[in-house]
């Protein structure tokens, strides 16, 4: 190109008269190609007229706008004499994020004339946002804390978002801390990375500080925080926002109106969310899709059919947020036919392969327990975000298929791709569930290399995962070295000590979340239930049950009431377990007689073992495991002709045990042995 030899022009070249700039400004806006500017750039180095500072930025931003490589926007760079600062800037934001930095970092070496502004920090920090590690970042922010534009607030709204990108949330509030007067827009910034990184109620407490320090707030504020309350189901707090917008005449707005239909209706409060979806005149195909996505994710699933009938009838073509919102994710159950129609009609629509729209039907097959087809939509994404690999990772350990999430994360390191705290959540899970130290220790070192942050849900994941593979301490260690604790980080703790037996210690811990006002959920007694009854705690364990009833105000699930039978039976308290059990409200479920059946197994108690099978019998009739465990129960008592006519009562039923299996760890490999 020829801008390559323009600074070694000769010196009769001359710089461009205003009228002949004009004449180079105009030519430049309207080329149409790189070839274009070649000609008008030789046009002008031929006609003895060296381009100025104004007709080279502009030049250069032309290039940019038409696709030039980099190397061909750094040459014309170097080719001005002595740039100045506003052309490094244009530079900066044309150049991609692997060539900007270098560039930065040159400055005091080759142009030591040039002092970086809080636009050039701004440009290099989104720059830095756009790689693949934090870690320019971080140095990034050192050099800006030490040229003294730490308190800027255009660069620190940069910062702030670079640090987000990585889901580094802590140190994005430092970033914000930093900057004693923050506009609205590091604000917005902050709140909206916050939101992304799923930390919703953090937003809302920097939303609560932006309030009462009486910061300027906008549209865009409103319509950050309201997902927030929506995620949190905090109806109040957003009725609240929704009072804010109205007194400051920020309610009206069409984004606003449409989050406030999306919070309502995350809230369970679809008459308000309808209402207002009535007061617009002439409703987008925005507002149409918060109301679809309300429906459906209500178990409205008919409403929502309804409503999406209406848009293509008035609005034609449907767009991937529509597809989203009316695939029944929620309430995937009894509409397996509607999903898989959806997902037609996606097809047609050539919406399908959108990655929103790819995970959502990854999300619902999962559900569904057809991994398969989750499985054959995963595998034809043309580009999988970390949203559509979080899906298939979690859907697969919820359903089991744990060594398959493990296998998924494994590909993902082997792409480099790099996890975030969704993602080794539940690779974690995965971990715990098939009991395997070594892969749990795995994850633990790729997230302490990968510079993710330890937010409350990983760290709770860790501690769930050592504790079930067996490393209490370690587990434990890590739970007191929490910063921010929240409900399930209690549960797994107190869940842990459960699993090993150690009652004693886990009522301990309960008393201590309760003077440390954390309210306990019914899965937090059912931690506590548990843990009695491994320790054999039997008068604590019913002095749980009746604290959680009369003072939490909880009603017991099924499994509260299998718990605390099984807290009898292990006691070998088999008559007071089936007089309990015919204390429960409802008809007791299979859960609650299939732990007196368990209790039977260990006592050898014939009896009530026949009782209890009967039930399940009735309940259960395909489950072949019930007449295995009968039958033991009356080998174990050496009643050998009673268990022959359970067996055979089971064969002419044509029931099939499933084969068991465990996993056993051999030199750092897990292997599958069938029972």
């Amino acid at each position: 190109m020829l801008w390559r030899s323009s600074s070694h022009v000769s010196s009769a070249t001359t710089s461009l008269r205003p009228r002949r700039r004009s004449f180079y400004l105009d030519l430049t806006s309207t080329a149409t190609t790189l070839h274009h500017l070649d000609q008008i750039l030789a046009h002008a180095i031929l006609s003895g007229h060296h381009p100025d500072l104004v007709t080279t930025t502009k030049l250069l931003h032309r290039l940019a706008d038409l696709g030039s490589p980099p190397s061909h926007l750094l040459r014309l760079f170097s080719s001005v004499p002595r740039p100045d600062l506003f052309l490094l800037n244009v530079l900066l934001r044309s150049l991609p994020p692997s060539s900007a930095l270098p560039l930065l970092s040159s400055l005091p070496r080759a142009y030591a004339h040039l002092r970086p502004d809080s636009f050039t920090y701004a440009f290099a920090a989104s720059a830095a946002a756009a790689l693949p590690s934090p870690t320019p970042g971080r140095a990034l922010h050192a050099r800006v804390i030490i040229d003294g534009f730490a308190a800027d607030p255009f660069v620190g709204s940069a910062l702030t978002d670079c640090y987000l990108n990585f889901s580094q949330v802590s140190a994005a509030e430092k970033v914000f801390d930093g900057v004693p007067d923050p506009d609205t827009v590091l604000w917005n910034t902050l709140l909206s990375g916050l939101v992304q990184n799923c930390a919703f109620l953090r937003s809302l407490r920097v939303f609560k500080q932006m309030v009462t320090t009486g910061a300027r707030f906008d549209s865009t504020t409103l319509a950050v925080v309201l997902p927030a309350a929506a995620e949190l189901q905090e109806l109040i707090l957003g009725m609240m926002v929704h009072c804010l917008g109205v007194k400051s005449g920020l309610a009206f707005h069409s984004h606003i109106v449409t989050g406030l239909i999306s919070m309502y209706s995350k809230c369970s409060e679809i008459p308000a969310a309808k209402f207002l979806f009535e007061q617009i005149d002439d409703p987008d195909l925005i507002a149409c899709n918060a109301l679809i996505s309300g429906y459906s994710s209500n178990g409205l699933v008919g409403s929502s059919v309804d409503l999406f009938r209406e848009l293509l009838a008035f609005l034609g073509r449907p767009n991937s947020s529509t597809m989203v919102g009316l695939i029944p994710v929620f309430s995937p159950f009894g509409h397996e036919s509607l999903a898989r129609s959806i997902h037609g009609f996606a097809v047609k629509s050539g919406l399908d392969l959108n990655s929103p729209v790819s995970t959502a039907f990854t999300t619902v097959y999962c559900r569904l327990n057809d991994m398969e087809a989750a499985r054959k939509v995963f595998d034809a994404m043309p580009e999988k975000s970390m949203a559509s690999w979080n899906a298939m990772i979690s859907g697969y350990t919820q359903n089991g298929l744990t060594d398959m999430a493990i296998s998924l994360f494994h590909e993902m390191q082997d792409l480099n791709i790099r996890p975030n705290q969704i993602t080794v959540a539940s690779t974690l899970s995965a971990c715990a569930q098939l009991g395997t130290l070594t892969l749990g220790k795995w994850v633990h070192r790729i997230i302490s290399q990968g510079d993710l942050e330890l937010n409350v849900y990983v760290l709770t994941a860790l501690i769930d995962m050592y504790a079930k593979c067996g490393s209490l301490m370690e587990a434990r260690r890590i739970f007191d070295g929490m910063v921010e604790k929240n409900v399930v980080s209690w549960n797994a703790m107190i869940l842990g000590y459960g699993l090993h037996g150690q009652g004693r210690e886990a009522l301990k811990l309960f008393k201590e979340m309760l003077n440390a006002c954390i309210a306990p959920t019914g899965v937090t007694f059912l931690s506590v239930l548990y843990a009695c009854s491994h320790g054999g705690l039997v008068e604590e364990g019913h002095a749980a049950f009746r604290s959680m009833i009369c003072d939490h105000g909880i009603n017991p699930r099924p499994e509260h009431y299998a718990c605390m039978v099984d807290l009898l039976g292990r006691a070998g308290k088999l008559k007071e377990a089936l007089a309990f059990i015919e204390t429960v409200p409802e008809s007791a479920g299979p859960g609650v007689w299939g732990a007196l059946l368990g209790a039977c197994m260990k006592h050898k108690e014939t009896g009530l073992a026949r009782l209890a099978s009967e039930k399940l019998f009735e309940l259960e009739p395909e489950n072949a495991s019930y007449h295995v465990l009968l039958s033991n129960i009356y080998s174990a008592n050496r009643d050998y002709p009673e268990a022959a006519m359970v067996r055979q009562d089971a064969e002419s039923r044509k029931l099939v045990k499933t084969p068991g299996c465990t996993l056993i760890e051999i030199r750092d490999e897990s292997r599958y042995v069938l029972l």
